[in-house]
């Protein structure tokens, strides 16, 4: 059976890539794809969203939620994703079916499907965080929540020691952090590891198909931008790292681990904090994916991606 999940991003290239797989992906039924703010601003964020997938055009389209304008981000210190997120490809707008928030959308989700529900977090995590604020029951609900974010050992990519995802929004991250729900997080530290050369571009599925015109649109942006930036020739594409984590947990190593996320100080908002003294006093609340195998993972992304050129 195909696993239900809900797919909460911030569009992103590495999102849209995420997308165009797990749209894609036989072993996914993606039931929704919420938007929140985070590489982008919301309103883009939406945009993005239903831009990506009307284009895509998957087999069974999923419903989208639009992301919360009424929040404030703190600022960016780099642009990884161009001016409109996707590397300036300028998407045409499709404004899509539905138009309802991601709040509604992922609450209504969860109740249609009790405990069958996985949530993929590829952005800032204020979309689940409000709706545990609203309704905190809601967690008897949820099946399982996997999240892109965090650092295992404190080497950041907003600031020296906190990933982008955490720094957008510290509380949010705090909060699902806390809360009693089954949770495995995929932190900066193993995403990381998996890095494509541009070679990459090479592999990419035809441009003749709706996702190759997609993804061999943005993704040149992404090369550029990480040696701008980064002084890389490489590309990390975190967010889709986070998602075999997903479909295919067996090449990922995994500890229980007892954490919280700081929401102060200048240089440590967002910062994940593992208890790891020698006699712990927090009780251990999640999973934490430490290692891959980073050879199968490239594998995984590459097929995915294929399988994403064939359908469209």
């Amino acid at each position: 059976m195909p696993r239900k999940v809900i797919l909460d991003v911030d569009p992103g290239i590495d999102d849209a890539v995420a997308v165009a797989m797990a749209l894609f992906d036989p072993r996914l039924e993606v039931l929704a794809v919420t938007a929140s703010g985070g590489n982008v601003a919301p309103e883009q964020a939406t945009a993005n969203l239903q831009a990506l997938v009307g284009i895509l055009d998957p087999p069974r389209l999923p419903r989208l939620g639009a992301a919360p304008t009424d929040t404030s981000w703190p600022a960016k210190p780099f642009n990884m994703h161009g001016a409109d997120g996707l590397g300036g490809i300028d998407l045409p707008r499709a404004r899509l079916h539905g138009g309802h928030a991601s709040e509604k959308v992922i609450w209504e989700t969860f109740h249609a499907h009790p405990r069958e529900v996985t949530f993929v977090a590829l952005a800032p995590l204020t979309n689940l965080s409000r709706v545990l604020a609203r309704d905190p029951a809601i967690v008897e609900v949820v099946g399982e929540v996997v999240v892109a974010g965090g650092t295992a050992h404190g080497v950041g990519n907003a600031t020296p020691a906190v990933d982008f995802n955490f720094y957008c929004d510290p509380q949010a991250a705090r909060h699902v952090v806390r809360e009693p729900m089954a949770k495995t997080l995929v932190p900066l530290d193993t995403t990381g590891h998996v890095t494509f050369g541009f070679d990459l571009l090479e592999q990419l599925p035809r441009e003749s198909s709706r996702a190759g015109a997609i993804l061999r649109a943005m993704l040149p942006h992404a090369f550029r931008a990480h040696r701008q930036l980064l002084g890389s020739e490489g590309i990390s594409l975190h967010d889709v790292v986070a998602l075999v984590a997903v479909t295919n947990p067996e090449l990922f190593e995994r500890s229980t681990v007892a954490a919280d996320v700081e929401t102060g100080g200048e240089l440590t908002a967002g910062m994940l904090v593992v208890d790891r003294r020698t006699v712990r006093q927090w009780r251990p609340n999640l999973d934490l994916l430490t290692a891959c195998d980073t050879a199968a993972v490239k594998d995984c992304i590459l097929r995915g991606l294929a399988a994403a050129g064939a359908g469209t």
